[in-house]
């Protein structure tokens, strides 16, 4: 999908998707992490803020002046660095005690590795991978499986999608057809099945899931290519028809390939 790009700063690249859809991305990152924010006409929601290397209120406050919801897809560090900048924050019932107290299953070391390695672009002078913390706080307010946001002529879906993380959920933008499947689906890079907290029949539980969704227009991962042809929700179910008739969900290890989407035991 080609999307028009409309800023291109030292660290981060904001890409046009549609008048009211933007990509915020850290290119800079070995993880190419991409976070959405989706205009209403009373408020907007941005899915997600980034790695927390440098803040992504900057971009934000050139896009709307809006009122802005934070809806996390899960709360891994990549995922929750720039949540400081904002109030009204929100996540999966299932990870609640996961953004107050603290991600569970990876350490604060190996967690500061991931972040600081592999930099392509400058950083700003704030970001300090010795001392970088993931951010820790309480959420305005939880969401379950089936909730629908409203941002005023715009409505949002939350699917529950559990498997690389407990409380992970995709998003569904009825409106438009776009889908927002965090670290569920995306191209390029495996997805990934076998951190301490992933549960791998649960995940491809949810990638079966989310390849029922009916109308969607357009797939949107939170790393690699902004923007994926529905027909991976195709893919997706033949690689859970797979993994499952082969018995790979339990027992399968390494990386199992379904015409570019990679899976990892």
């Amino acid at each position: 999908m080609n999307n028009e790009i409309i800023i291109d700063d030292a660290w981060f690249t904001v890409s046009k998707i549609d008048d009211g859809t933007f990509a915020i991305s850290e290119f800079g990152h070995w993880e190419k992490v991409h976070s959405f924010l989706l205009i209403g006409k009373e408020r907007a929601a941005l899915i997600d803020t980034g790695l927390g290397i440098d803040k992504i209120k900057r971009m934000t406050d050139q896009l709307t002046d809006l009122p802005i919801i934070v809806l996390t897809t899960h709360v891994h560090a990549d995922h929750i660095g720039s949540h400081d900048q904002f109030q009204q924050i929100y996540v999966h019932e299932a990870e609640e005690d996961w953004l107050v107290n603290g991600i569970k299953g990876l350490g604060i070391d190996q967690i500061r590795k991931d972040i600081s390695r592999d930099i392509t672009r400058p950083v700003p002078e704030t970001f300090n991978p010795m001392s970088y913390k993931p951010y820790q706080g309480k959420p305005a307010g939880l969401l379950r499986d089936g909730d629908v946001i409203e941002l005023g002529g715009r409505s949002l879906t939350v699917y529950h999608t559990p498997g690389h993380s407990p409380g992970h959920i995709a998003l569904f933008d009825t409106s438009r057809g776009f889908l927002f499947t965090g670290d569920l689906l995306y191209d390029e890079t495996p997805v990934y099945a076998f951190y301490p907290t992933t549960d791998p029949v649960d995940l491809v539980n949810s990638l079966d899931k989310i390849s029922r969704i009916s109308r969607v227009e357009q797939i949107f991962g939170s790393h690699n290519s902004i923007g994926l042809d529905p027909d991976w929700l195709t893919v997706a179910q033949r690689a859970v028809k797979d993994l499952r008739e082969k018995d790979l969900v339990r027992h399968g290890t390494g990386i199992h390939t379904y015409e570019g989407l990679r899976i990892q035991f």
